[in-house]
């Protein structure tokens, strides 16, 4: 390994670069106490605010539901970002307002043309963490208790 590792403050702007991406996709993970489950789904960046949508009777929104939170992984292995996340709110996407413009607008569909039986679940990310390397794992988390620590 030759390269340097990022400032935090580079790893920051990376992140919300990510986060902030046309199209930006996320592994989403749960679980309902039995198991765990692993979805890959579009998200949006709106404001300080992680947006999702799926079906309201998906195991990923029923364990949101219930338990009030998720992790979730952008990037691939060698510049991940992880994040915690707990739940703000669930929002029918027809009474979305400015929360399914901006998810249309940074996504490429409209859930608002799936049906009443689609939901954004609006996230509060609580740590966030970024790494490409071994070299920055010791200095991996940007978010702690949804502060930026940079």
């Amino acid at each position: 390994m030759t390269d340097e590792p990022r400032t935090r403050a580079q790893r920051k702007s990376d992140v919300l670069e990510k986060l902030s991406a046309k199209v930006a996709d996320t592994w989403v993970a749960t679980s309902d106490g039995d198991g765990p489950y692993l979805v890959p789904l579009t998200m949006a960046w709106f404001g300080d605010r992680i947006v999702l949508a799926t079906a309201k009777d998906t195991p990923t929104a029923r364990n949101i539901v219930a338990r009030g939170r998720a992790r979730l992984a952008l990037g691939d292995t060698r510049d991940v970002v992880m994040i915690d996340a707990t739940l703000e709110r669930t929002v029918p996407v027809a009474d979305a307002g400015d929360v399914g413009d901006a998810y249309v607008a940074q996504s490429d569909w409209d859930p608002r043309t799936a049906g009443d039986t689609y939901v954004f679940l609006i996230l509060v990310p609580a740590r966030i963490q970024a790494w490409r390397e071994v070299n920055e794992i010791p200095e991996r988390t940007l978010m702690r208790d949804g502060v930026w620590l940079v």
